[in-house]
């Protein structure tokens, strides 16, 4: 008998087997479903456009901070990288405010 196939009387006489769905193998899981935006996730899509439009890394900065990512841990990786994109930036601009400004 193989796993997930049982046999009953009537069954094993025509050599024929029954499959038992199991909870722990479905087929369907959490990861199954494919990612927003192009398949790549808000975060890395937000990332890249980030590059054309910085406001971008700042909106994902704040799904990040807002804990977007626990309804898609695969999530967190691309908001995360735009949170430090949004860091970068702002850091830029400050010092380049200052060298004005000076």
């Amino acid at each position: 008998m193989f796993k997930g196939h049982t046999t009953d009387a009537a069954d094993r006489e025509k050599g024929k087997y029954t499959l038992i769905r199991d909870e722990e193998d479905s087929q369907l899981g959490l990861y199954d479903k494919p990612l927003p935006c192009f398949g790549c996730g808000i975060g890395w899509f937000s990332f890249l456009l980030g590059f054309l439009c910085p406001l971008m890394w700042y909106y994902a900065t704040i799904l990040y901070f807002g804990n977007y990512y626990r309804k898609d841990p695969r999530e967190r990786a691309g908001l995360a990288a735009s949170a430090i994109a949004a860091m970068a930036c702002s850091i830029l601009v400050f010092i380049v405010v200052l060298i004005l400004l000076l």
